[in-house]
């Protein structure tokens, strides 16, 4: 009887254990996994928007002074001009994919030997770049990204250029892209401190990451915008942007999104780490 006891003892013993173990092993599971920055490659969703017009207003840096500055290209809300705020265009027409994207993107037109060219349309790239989680842009937030001055090139860490959306052959100005079509890139800085919606010289209040960190004084993680405009020629000629030559290469950001559907889509694709692309989150 006494073996019996110890047996059948030794059995709940050894059953507990198991139990134990996989309930430690569920908790494992469930436990969340901080990315690497490689995992982070291809997390970003996409929204894809059309030429929508060219004026030179910039609501951002000239307001309220129509035709004061050089001329920009205009993608999303397709209101934008000089008396533009962020609460007039949420909700207004837009030429992007995703009808919630009422933002407004603004870059300097491109000339080709003095003549103005019509973009073609712009992807513009929500990436998650950063270690921590990211927070949706707060509504109204606006932002300038590369420097409309510059007579040398930047680094093509901001401003790029090439030929395919996904060409590793950049260059820091416009080239020649024989028969394919030209493209410039411009990158938006992925840090906010947390408290200004602007700044004296719409960037200060924000910051770029580095290896994944947002800097101390920028403590908020939130999507980094990489705006691609496609051209249709193929950069032969004199080709230059009309702020100032071929190296002043910019862009502008105001955040007129529907800020519920911004919400849900950087839960749903950033946060979770799924590559949404263009579909709707």
């Amino acid at each position: 009887m006494r073996t019996k006891l110890a047996l059948a003892a030794a059995l709940a013993l050894a059953l507990a254990g198991l139990a134990l173990l996989g309930a430690n092993a569920i908790g494992a599971r469930k436990a969340p996994i901080a990315p690497t920055l490689g995992g982070l490659e291809d997390v970003q969703f996409v929204s894809l928007c059309r030429f929508s017009h060219r004026k030179p207003d910039d609501p951002i840096v000239f307001p309220n002074q129509p035709g004061y500055s050089h001329d920009h290209t205009f993608f999303g809300s397709m209101s934008t001009n000089a008396a533009s705020t962020p609460d007039a265009l949420r909700g207004t027409r837009t030429t992007c994919n995703r009808v919630e994207d009422t933002a407004a993107y603004w870059a300097p037109t491109l000339l080709v030997d003095d003549k103005a060219v019509a973009a073609l349309d712009a992807a513009v790239y929500y990436r998650r770049t950063t270690i921590a989680p990211v927070k949706p842009f707060p509504a109204n937030l606006v932002m300038i990204a590369g420097d409309s001055h510059s007579m040398t090139p930047q680094s093509t860490r901001i401003v790029y250029w090439n030929c395919d959306l996904h060409a590793t052959d950049i260059s820091a100005g416009p080239r020649d892209c024989g028969n394919r079509s030209l493209r410039v890139h411009i990158v938006f800085p992925e840090c906010w401190d947390g408290t200004h919606l602007d700044s004296a010289d719409h960037k200060s209040h924000m910051a770029y990451a580095e290896n994944g960190v947002c800097p101390s004084d920028h403590p908020v993680a939130v999507p980094q915008i990489v705006l691609n405009i496609r051209y249709p020629v193929s950069g032969a000629g004199r080709v230059e942007v009309a702020s100032m030559g071929p190296y002043s290469g910019h862009a502008d950001f105001v955040n007129s999104w529907d800020e519920a559907a911004l919400t849900h889509i950087v839960d749903y694709c950033l946060d979770a780490l799924r590559p949404c692309g263009t579909a709707p989150g």
